[in-house]
């Protein structure tokens, strides 16, 4: 063999080794990528499910879900895969833990068996649709209570034109960053409520989307979080 093709076929080896590996601890990551892979089918829109989903159910769940994030924002500037399993062994098996949903690099959303619904579809994409417009630092806090507002989702906040929405107050400082929200949020689950609270407070005192959208616009242009808060 020449040294070329044993070039060829040790680039072949160390490349198929780096996508075994991708796979084996990150699934998800290799599920967003080939949804197909993890036997996940094209229902057309970008959105893949497992056998036996009905397609055309998802496919309505997640244009209310596009819905809701484009008539919040005025629009939208993303379009994640979605990847939904009717089953506990398929959302395990593509990287998914106890979670209803779950935002994947910005690029995909994850819906389990109980994340089949708008809400949860919407708050996921909220993420990805934030992430994509920011460039700036945003709190933890402040991620997941606007997706809360955006998603609408009755378990944590009051139905819009209900005045003040908050269902509970926020004590003090909300968690900042990812590993502090995780661990208050497993030990609390109105930690959700908290956040939307406090962001939707805000919003209505900065003019709502207008305000948001000047937010954006401050924290891409290098202003600091509290500073473009006030």
């Amino acid at each position: 063999m020449s040294r070329l093709k044993k070039l060829v076929v040790v680039v072949v080896v160390v490349l198929g080794l780096a996508v075994g590996g991708v796979a084996w601890a990150y699934p998800s990551v290799a599920a967003a990528a080939c949804p197909g892979c993890y036997g996940l089918r094209s229902a057309g829109d970008g959105v893949y499910v497992e056998e036996g989903v009905p397609p055309a159910s998802v496919l309505a769940t997640v244009a209310a879900a596009r819905r809701l994030v484009g008539d919040f924002y005025g629009g939208r500037v993303t379009s994640p895969r979605v990847l939904a399993c009717g089953t506990d062994a398929c959302y395990t098996g593509i990287g998914g833990g106890r979670e209803k949903g779950v935002a994947v690099l910005n690029r995909a959303v994850m819906l389990s068996p109980g994340g089949l619904d708008p809400v949860i579809a919407s708050h996921e994409m909220a993420h990805v649709e934030l992430h994509a417009r920011v460039s700036g630092e945003v709190p933890q806090w402040f991620d997941e209570g606007l997706a809360v507002v955006v998603s609408g989702d009755p378990r944590y906040l009051k139905p819009a034109g209900a005045g003040d929405r908050c269902l509970v107050e926020p004590p003090g400082p909300l968690p900042v960053t990812l590993t502090e929200w995780l661990k208050a949020a497993s030990a609390d689950r109105q930690t959700y409520a908290k956040a939307a609270c406090q962001v939707s407070r805000w919003l209505s005192g900065h003019g709502g989307r207008d305000g948001l959208l000047r937010l954006i616009n401050d924290l891409n242009t290098g202003t600091p979080f509290t500073t473009a808060t006030r």
